[in-house]
């Protein structure tokens, strides 16, 4: 048995997790389109027009992509534009995604492996784009997933690339390694964070990469049986106060000061998120999404409000709404400044099996005054 057909085993026995809680293999369609709370499907509301009538108002519709076989794990929102940005774990590519679910590929880079992260920074017209491998990509290495990591810079309005940078090449370690998430900051620096080893780097506008902080405290704790053991850092945003909030997989989260790297710390938290976290989104108040992941357990993937006090030394954590695709992975602001949550398929991607597109849920976040 070679060492491929040993991963796809791995990963067919983490779904199973999944399959056995839930009752079924989540082959059919992707993801569910379905939200607890009542979050997933369309939520009538009242109001009265000016001749006193009762008009019903629905909140945003669940987003159905027909895009078969993308596999998503992450995605943005361009509003200029109207449209998702979504990666692609199992083509490498980046398409954009309208509210009427139609999947055009945007970015189509043979050095993009599995497109993971993807962050939109239309200040500078550009997408950026994590590059990793789990080894289940057309584009896979054969027998050596896990051995991709890096970033990739594409024109906002074509699609080409401006850049793509192997961090790889600043560790030369030999280790396992996946560029889980990338967050900007004013001036224009990425910062991209490793799920496999405790390294952030640092990549400036023009592509020169170089690691910001290598430290235990980043090491991650989390093991996937039979899949990933150490899974670490999930996700990264850049906050107020020059720093880094960090989600760990294991629901804890670290702030990391740009200036001051090795001043890094845990956030003292009312409560751990769920673990394993997946993905956050930072809000206009400054306060946090996050969405956990049930992928190891199969219950409904938990969405979460963080707000934070004493400039991120501590942060209270509540639970705001749930998605009943368990493996949702991501979240982002929409239209109207609704919060979505990606479900991106990842169950039947893990498996080995064909899907015919993916959801895109409108959840609650916490907010006052709206949904999302």
């Amino acid at each position: 048995m070679n060492k491929k057909t040993k991963l796809r085993i791995a990963l067919a026995s983490a779904t199973l997790v999944v399959a056995a809680a839930t009752g079924t293999a989540l082959a059919s369609g992707g993801s569910s389109s379905g939200s607890g709370s009542g979050s997933g499907s369309e939520r009538p509301s009242t109001a009265r027009n000016e001749r006193g009538e009762r008009d019903k108002q629905q909140t945003p519709a669940v987003v159905k992509a027909d895009g078969a076989n993308v596999f998503p794990h992450s995605l943005d929102f361009d509003a200029p534009s109207n449209s998702f940005y979504v990666g692609s774990l199992k083509h490498g590519t980046v398409s954009t995604v309208g509210t009427d679910g139609k999947v055009r590929t945007f970015i189509d880079d043979p050095q993009i492996v599995s497109a993971q992260a993807v962050n939109i920074d239309r200040e500078r017209g550009r997408v950026l784009v994590s590059n990793v491998d789990y080894g289940t990509a057309d584009r896979s290495r054969e027998d050596a997933p896990f051995k991709v990591a890096g970033v990739g810079s594409y024109d906002l309005e074509t699609g080409k690339q401006n850049w793509c940078v192997d961090l790889t090449a600043l560790t030369l370690d030999g280790k396992q390694h996946l560029i889980s998430d990338v967050t900007v900051a004013p001036d224009g620096t990425a910062y991209a964070v490793d799920e496999l080893t405790p390294t952030v780097f640092r990549i400036d506008p023009e592509g020169n990469a170089s690691v910001l902080l290598r430290d235990d405290l980043l090491q991650g704790t989390l093991d996937i049986p039979g899949f990933l053991n150490d899974v670490g850092m999930a996700a990264v945003e850049y906050v107020a106060g020059d720093q880094l909030v960090i989600a760990m997989a294991d629901g804890s989260l670290v702030r990391v000061p740009v200036q001051h790297p090795e001043d890094a710390r845990k956030v003292r938290l009312s409560t751990p998120l769920a673990s394993p976290t997946a993905g956050m989104r930072l809000l206009a108040d400054g306060s946090i999404t996050a969405v956990s992941s049930g992928l190891l357990t199969g219950k409904p993937a938990q969405i979460q409000h963080v707000t934070p006090a004493d400039g991120w030394k501590t942060a209270t954590v509540a639970v705001t709404d749930t998605v009943t695709d368990p493996v949702t992975s991501d979240v982002t602001e929409g239209p109207g400044r609704t919060t979505y949550a990606l479900g991106g398929g990842l169950a039947d991607l893990l498996a080995g099996k064909p899907n015919d597109g993916f959801t895109l849920t409108p959840v609650r976040t916490g907010r006052t005054g709206r949904t999302g």
